[in-house]
């Protein structure tokens, strides 16, 4: 039997750092954590070195299609497939409730265009068995948005990347040209960008189970509740070993049919789909 290898993105902190942590001690394997940082993401590993634990470091920046190229070079020439995936990387820039074009594009661009890159240049080498776990959020469900043209598109059976990438688009160029609409989203619009990011993170996940189901991966996004990280500001109410504990049920435990779902912190699959749906995330200044 091969040794098996998981990734974790975004993995020098909070959720993603507690996330290659539980794997090191549960994971038959090699687990990667990695960062875009090489300087934040070796500190991480001499943490967990000095926990007795031993994953291994490489550097990803998520926004760099090199970048990932790069890892997907290494992971082929090292080890030839990969068994695990954590799409962990994330920002949020809370200052800036309704932001710029700026920080709209790069919370997006970081956040869910990614995965795209990843999903070109990493997917190829997911083994027969694999688990993908992407990690959304509230903001991830669909009654964060009230636009009835965008709800239309996003919830058809045949939804396929284009049209997220279309509905991505058309928020990103309101913002850019002034025509932004705090009615077409929950909560008057506060933080649209990581509303729609988010959205089109989980989107892409049911997207990509039904690509790839006929090579037996399991693709699932999660919403981990609101993790107290560096990202919250302190404002968590989650300890992020407790989040990271849903991730391992997704990788460790779940059943491989449990595929293309959203699942909530408490282990509960949510209809994406309800639009009505009291799921929606509420800022709090």
């Amino acid at each position: 039997m091969t040794e098996k290898v998981a990734v974790v993105t975004g993995a020098n902190k909070g959720l993603g750092f507690s996330v290659v942590k539980l794997l090191c001690q549960r994971f038959n394997g090699v687990v990667y954590l990695t960062s875009r940082s090489e300087k934040r993401g070796i500190e991480a590993v001499k943490k967990l070195n000095a926990l007795g634990l031993k994953p291994l470091f490489h550097q990803l920046d998520v926004t760099d299609r090199n970048s990932i190229k790069v890892f997907a070079n290494h992971i082929q020439t090292k080890h030839g497939y990969l068994d695990v995936l954590v799409n962990n990387a994330g920002i949020l820039e809370w200052e800036q409730v309704y932001p710029t074009y700026e920080v709209a594009k790069r919370n997006i661009d970081t956040n869910y265009r990614s995965l795209l890159d990843i999903e070109e240049y990493l997917y190829p080498l997911l083994r027969d068995g694999a688990r993908v776990v992407n990690v959304s959020s509230a903001c991830g469900h669909l009654s964060n948005l009230k636009n009835k043209k965008w709800l239309s598109i996003l919830t058809k059976e045949d939804l396929k990347t284009e049209d997220i990438n279309n509905f991505v688009g058309s928020y990103l160029e309101s913002v850019k040209n002034g025509t932004f609409n705090k009615e077409d989203f929950a909560d008057s619009g506060k933080h649209a960008e990581h509303r729609v990011s988010k959205i089109a993170l989980t989107a892409l996940t049911m997207v990509q189970q039904r690509k790839y189901n006929d090579r037996n991966i399991s693709i699932n996004a999660v919403h981990p509740g609101y993790v107290n990280t560096d990202m919250a500001l302190g404002k968590g109410k989650v300890d992020p070993d407790k989040a990271a504990e849903l991730i391992l049920y997704l990788i460790l435990e779940a059943s491989p049919n449990l595929r293309g779902v959203f699942l909530w912190h408490n282990k509960k699959i949510v209809d994406w789909y309800d639009v009505e749906g009291d799921y929606y995330y509420k800022h709090e200044d």
